[in-house]
């Protein structure tokens, strides 16, 4: 698909010259050109007096747009083990391919067969499993050339990964091995009515817009998601699939790896695994308001996380950030006190079950997807808190 300008009833009037917001119209032998900086927004289309200037379709387009069934997953291992993101890729890719009316396949290389019996139980109808010694352990280049041979064999519309630092590292390649476009660290997916495209919802503009994405002529469409934003499928024990057992014997890497070291931090924090969460934010007022949350989270059995203001106040270590540049979790209670809830925020949270918030302001945006608010001072509510909890708990 591109924008043409009809040479013949082009008159070089340059109205169409404001209508471009990328400046991608230019005048040359007072005639108007489409250059490189076109991004197909039609602005252009309604302007031109003489109706010189046209979208024209190109046979490529109908034909990757025609190519292509079957929603596709891949599924992250670690040690051997499928790693909770895929699972929530699963719970995704499933109401997508519920809403194309087709399949859903994962992709799994390095773990053993009962994994991919448990992606199946999962919700997968298909799994494509590789165990060769070469994709055991994760390595850009193999991975990247296998699941590429697999995608323009089985040519599947729709592919995704975790946003994790596996998904980042070795998707782009295979983006560009396939020449299609490929939208990061989306928060959301849904399938568009109309014309059935993926439309990719990510933060942009850091973070003060979400962005819909659509990638409409090139296939496959292609994304990484965010981890804890997405809802896992439904577990089936008696769910039954196929499994098909892919080589990697031809598959060569320029690399090696040769050893993995596990860091040791006796003071790390797994927000990502926390079923209850106490936040704060820059209303917490700094250290002394944090020691609160601790002792709240002490009580509750659950961890402590923060926004991005707090973290750089130094009231916090980066490690407990929640949000857009920190972890996106989602415990099934998350208490957020101080917090003013920008989108930021919000975007690393809101798929909590259950979202508490306490804030002086009932203006606060947090109140907006909050199941319970409590407009109030913090240094009075969170003392009553932690007070009746311990009494419930007979302590």
């Amino acid at each position: 698909m591109f924008i043409k300008v009809n040479q013949e009833k082009c008159t070089g009037c340059g109205t169409c010259l404001s209508s471009c917001p990328f400046d991608a119209i230019v005048i040359k032998d007072d005639k108007a050109f489409i250059n490189e900086l076109c991004q197909l927004c039609k602005s252009c289309l309604s302007v031109c007096p003489e109706g010189a200037i046209s979208e024209t379709s190109e046979e490529s387009d109908s034909k990757e747009k025609a190519s292509g069934k079957g929603v596709w997953i891949f599924a992250e291992q670690r040690g051997g083990v499928v790693a909770g993101v895929s699972l929530e890729l699963l719970g995704a890719g499933s109401r997508l391919a519920e809403k194309l009316g087709t399949d859903l396949s994962a992709v799994l290389l390095g773990a053993g067969e009962e994994e991919a019996g448990e992606l199946i139980r999962w919700g997968a109808d298909r799994v494509y499993h590789c165990s060769d010694d070469i994709v055991k352990d994760f390595n850009d280049e193999p991975y990247a050339a296998l699941l590429s041979e697999l995608i323009k064999e089985h040519k599947p519309e729709i592919v995704l990964a975790g946003a994790t630092p596996i998904g980042r590292s070795f998707l782009p390649r295979v983006a560009a091995r396939l020449h299609t476009g490929l939208t990061a660290d989306c928060t959301s997916l849904d399938i568009d009515d109309e014309t059935k495209n993926l439309i990719q919802v990510r933060p942009a503009f850091g973070g003060n817009i979400m962005a819909a994405i659509l990638c409409p002529y090139t296939r496959p469409q292609m994304a990484t998601v965010r981890p804890r934003v997405m809802k896992r499928g439904e577990y089936a024990a008696g769910r039954k699939g196929e499994i098909i057992k892919v080589g990697a014997g031809h598959i060569g890497s320029r690399t090696k790896l040769i050893e993995t070291l596990m860091e040791a931090c006796e003071t790390a924090v797994n927000l990502q695994d926390a079923n209850v969460i106490v936040a704060g934010g820059r209303g917490v007022g700094g250290e002394k308001g944090f020691q609160l949350l601790f002792e709240l989270a002490d009580a509750l059995g659950g961890s402590v996380a923060a926004s991005r203001g707090a973290v750089d106040e130094g009231w916090i270590p980066y490690r407990h950030q929640v949000g857009q540049t920190g972890k996106t979790v989602a415990p099934r209670l998350y208490i957020a006190c101080g917090i003013s809830g920008a989108v930021q925020h919000l975007v690393g949270m809101q798929s909590s079950d259950i979202i508490i918030a306490i804030n002086k302001n009932p203006e606060a945006p947090i109140f907006n997807v909050a199941t319970f608010g409590i407009v109030g001072d913090f240094f009075e509510i969170v003392p009553m808190l932690i007070k009746k909890i311990k009494e419930a708990k007979g302590e």
